[in-house]
């Protein structure tokens, strides 16, 4: 599994999934895909798009990755996970034919295989794909979508996918395909040549979407929901328009979502503003999105996010920043594979720290964490595992104060 074990899961080839395409008789050309990539923003793009197509009274496969507390969160249909006795068939029936096989995939490979035949099964509309890592060798890249997404570039996996941003953007730009339109989320000095070259060899028409749609401004409304300001080329299109994800660095990841319905309509979609409206307002409800600036309790107000990189940790310390609290608790801890140098660097030094190490292989140890942070004037405690961090904050912490989880998926994970 890519996260167990890390970068060793990671193949540089296709080969084993094009050949468990083609024995499942090649199941993701029974209906249309939309791809999805990115470093940051493609699990929220993928699942509002996902919403939007489900009010639209579309069909809609979400494929989707990693986890967080149930396998099955990978593979839905309208916002209902796989069923676990379809999991155990798939699986079973697999390991008989793989005696004949003989094939030996990753985690990945297989959990992609077993979306697009299950999605073929359920006589799905459309499903939309998710990249894992990368692109260009990614186990979802043997699709020709609709329409194809890169939300933005940062430094991640830096290991496998190269140490700037111009490689990684090389990688990422590897789903980029003939006649098949791409929409660049965010618009950066030394990606958008690399995108603009690809587009331009494989013969296909390429948007930056923050180019056309942006968020003038936000406020949140009496129902707890996101009122979004957007305009299109300087003129207003959605005064108010209602998100329930309520993470600010949302704004950077709905100039996509709008610009996606706008070439989707282009090619036959049936997606009214109404439909847009009502799926945007209940991502959650429809999708079953977890770990996005995800309000888990209050007095004290509890929030966890699954940001992890430089990129995602900039993004949740500046929603920090406009929160209110008296003091912060900041439950964290990081994978190994990775120098946390650049994440401890930007977190905030006023907050009370509790280390913590996942309950996985790849996770730092919490003490070796705890000195790291000390580097940074981050002060804090060391806790034998996630949870009592969790419930020694809820000790300590007054109903004024902010409790905040994150660092790594994992440690949201065991939280939720």
């Amino acid at each position: 599994m890519f996260q167990r074990t890390g970068p060793a899961a990671y193949k540089n080839t296709l080969e084993n999934t094009l050949k468990l395409d083609e024995y499942y008789g090649h199941p993701h050309r029974k209906y249309r895909t939309i791809h999805v990539a990115g470093t940051n923003g493609k699990g929220s793009v993928s699942h509002m798009l996902a919403s939007v197509l489900q009010a639209a009274g579309y069909k809609t496969g979400l494929y989707t990755s990693p986890h967080l507390k149930d396998f099955r969160e990978r593979i839905k249909i309208n916002g209902e996970m796989m069923p676990e006795s379809s999991v155990v068939d798939w699986v079973s029936n697999f390991i008989t034919n793989n005696e004949l096989w003989k094939i030996q995939p990753s985690f990945f490979e297989l959990t992609v295989a077993m979306a697009f035949d299950y999605f073929a099964d359920q006589e799905i509309d459309v499903a939309i794909m998710e990249v894992g890592l990368g692109g260009r060798l990614d186990s979802t890249n043997i699709i020709t979508p609709d329409v194809s997404i890169i939300t933005n570039i940062g430094l991640d996996h830096t290991n496998l996918l190269g140490d700037t941003l111009e490689k990684i953007a090389g990688e990422k730009g590897g789903i980029i395909k003939k006649d098949v339109p791409v929409i660049v989320g965010r618009t950066q000095k030394e990606t958008a040549p690399v995108f603009n070259a690809k587009a331009q060899e494989v013969d296909t028409s390429i948007y930056f979407a923050d180019q056309e749609y942006n968020v003038v401004y936000s406020m949140l409304g009496i129902d707890g929901k996101q009122q979004l300001h957007v305009q299109k080329q300087g003129e207003d299109v959605f005064p108010e328009l209602r998100l329930d994800l309520l993470g600010q660095y949302q704004h950077k990841n709905i100039s996509a979502v709008l610009k996606a319905v706008d070439l989707l309509n282009e090619k036959d979609y049936k997606i009214t503003e109404q439909s847009l409206r009502e799926g945007l307002a209940t991502v959650v409800s429809k999708t079953g999105l977890l770990g996005r600036w995800q309000v888990i309790g209050n007095n004290p107000i509890t929030v966890c996010d699954t940001g992890h990189n430089e990129d995602g940790i900039k993004s949740i310390v500046q929603q920090l920043e406009n929160t209110a609290y008296k003091q912060l608790h900041f439950i964290f801890g990081t994978v190994g594979d990775k120098d946390p140098g650049k994440v401890l660097a930007l977190l905030p030094k006023q907050a009370i720290y509790y280390f913590v190490k996942a309950d996985i292989a790849r996770a730092m140890d919490a003490n070796e964490l705890a000195n790291r942070a000390k580097e940074f004037g981050l002060n804090g405690e060391v806790y034998p595992s996630v949870n009592e961090a969790y419930k020694n904050a809820q000790l300590v912490a007054d109903k004024t104060d902010m409790i905040f989880v994150g660092g790594s998926t994992f440690v949201v994970a065991e939280v939720l």
